[in-house]
């Protein structure tokens, strides 16, 4: 009989709960028939002839949060099937776990097997060398703003108290279109952030040191005072960009290290799958398609 290999996910071995060994039980679903509430849903995944129960898969969604309980379920079955070929394996090859670990006994025993089983490959320098110019844009430093703001603070649940907060900030620009020296001046005596008294200066940010929709609108903006209330979850604000310091590209030797962790890891990963697909061949998996399915 042909079985179709499935690429498994990596996400191996995060829960503690042994799978149980159900195997030498085969249930054949169609067979049953009907049953009543007091008996266990009949099993429908199986690695060669273990049996992954309904109660198992059950246990494990807790450790594989997702929107949807059906994609949970079938992240679920995955790295249980995953488990079950790396636990079969490393009972074929007569491994046995380290005295003394500091972590449990299976996990312990899978460390080794793909220790043994996936070959670790440490990229050159040609090939960093190469990735680095093939993806200019993500080496370069993070774009930086200097910026001071007023904030007329009302909360986001507050229509009345953020219209007259959007007021003020419409006033308090208008203002200073004309006497810009008193940005620090209006901003101790009216922004309701600890920065007040540093006349609103909040510094040098990168992106994702603020709210987002603060960043996102302060990111954009051209240095000299924002033409506009900026609005955000905490009111608004009175915005002046002091300075914009766009990313420079970073040198190959400041992010070597970091390229060779990257390529090491995804090589790693390929490899692994690799070794999946191997055992897959050698321990059929019954069942995990229609789970898959069910979760669209």
């Amino acid at each position: 009989m042909n079985v179709q290999t499935r690429i498994l996910p990596i996400t191996v071995i995060d829960s503690a709960q042994p799978v149980p060994a159900e195997a030498g039980h085969h249930h054949d679903a169609d067979a049953e028939g009907p049953r009543s509430l007091g008996q266990p849903a009949p099993c429908r995944l199986f690695v060669d002839d273990t049996a992954i129960s309904e109660a198992d898969i059950a246990r494990e969604m807790q450790h594989h949060r997702a929107m949807r309980p059906e994609q949970s379920r079938a992240d679920a079955a995955r790295a249980l099937v995953v488990r079950e070929l790396l636990r079969r394996e490393a009972r074929r090859l007569g491994l046995q776990a380290p005295a003394g670990g500091t972590v449990s006994d299976e996990e312990a025993l899978i460390q080794q097997l793909l220790e043994q089983g996936v070959e670790d490959r440490v990229p050159d320098e040609d090939a960093c060398r190469r990735y680095f110019e093939q993806n200019p844009e993500r080496f370069r430093a993070p774009d930086r703003v200097h910026v001071r703001h007023i904030l007329l603070a009302a909360p986001a649940d507050d229509v009345a108290g953020r219209l007259a907060a959007r007021s003020e900030a419409e006033r308090l620009l208008a203002q200073l279109k004309d006497h810009p020296h008193l940005f620090a001046d209006f901003a101790l005596r009216h922004s309701r952030c600890p920065s007040a008294s540093d006349g609103g200066d909040l510094g040098w940010l990168q992106r994702g040191q603020t709210t987002p929709e603060f960043d996102r609108q302060v990111f954009r903006l051209r240095e000299g005072l924002a033409g506009f209330p900026v609005e955000s979850r905490w009111g608004y604000h009175v915005v002046r960009v002091e300075a914009c310091a766009p990313g420079q590209p970073q040198a190959f030797e400041v992010v070597h290290t970091q390229i060779r962790d990257y390529l090491e890891l995804q090589v790693r990963q390929r490899e692994i799958q690799a070794y999946l697909l191997q055992l897959q061949e050698r321990y059929p998996v019954r069942g995990l398609e229609e789970i898959e399915a069910e979760a669209g």
